[in-house]
């Protein structure tokens, strides 16, 4: 039976998780991401609503409950991403950038006015916005924070990854002595192996030098 049921969830799944891609590209709908994550929650729901069924009407019992309680969560997800996504721009300065996914927040800062060259050592650039970002996340606490630090291409790939990882924990410490809870947050570097742009710049390889905090809720 569950191969039968399979295509269908697997359908329905589909067709709203593209209406939720859809909403998502108006940047002029300030409520998109709360939509989005209706629509990604309910269509989850519906999924799973038809997979826990033997018969047909149970199936569809399952599927509108599973609509119900899985659009309803998502559409908090979204709705309070918006919020934190709001109050981060009005804290953090222009240096830092900020991409709501719809399901994450991700927030990147600059290596180059982070550290010196060459150093996981963390300068004056951007404290009082690594503070800001600590006060938010403690503001919104029901989230995960992964703290990636990355490097461009030059020099040695090993020596990059390791580089990478220090700064991302220096980054991590500020944020734990700011009153963040340690549960919460990871600290990995991923070296040279993510670029964002092209390494064949002088522009390209200062946007690739870069720590990400990727706020993810739970």
């Amino acid at each position: 039976m569950t191969l039968m049921k399979t295509p269908a969830a697997l359908a329905l799944t589909g067709v709203l998780a593209l209406t939720a891609c859809e909403t998502i590209q108006d940047p002029n709908n300030p409520n998109r991401n709360t939509q989005q994550g209706a629509l990604i929650g309910a269509a989850t729901g519906i999924a799973v609503g038809i997979l826990a069924g033997d018969d047909p009407e149970e199936r569809r019992r399952g599927a509108l409950l599973g609509a119900v309680v899985g659009g309803g969560g998502g559409a908090l997800i979204g709705q309070r991403l918006d919020q934190q996504e709001v109050a981060l721009r009005q804290s953090l300065g222009g240096n830092v950038g900020i991409t709501n996914t719809g399901s994450e927040l991700i927030v990147s800062l600059p290596q180059d006015i982070l550290f010196a060259t060459d150093s996981s050592t963390l300068t004056g650039g951007l404290q009082s916005d690594l503070n800001a970002l600590a006060n938010n996340l403690n503001q919104y606490p029901n989230t995960t924070v992964n703290v990636i630090g990355h490097t461009d291409n030059v020099g040695d790939a090993g020596y990059n990854d390791g580089l990478s990882t220090r700064r991302a924990t220096a980054v991590a410490n500020v944020l734990l002595n700011a009153g963040v809870s340690s549960g919460r947050i990871n600290a990995f570097g991923r070296g040279e192996a993510q670029p964002i742009a092209t390494n064949l710049t002088d522009e390209g390889r200062a946007q690739n030098r870069r720590v990400e905090i990727v706020i993810t809720p739970i």
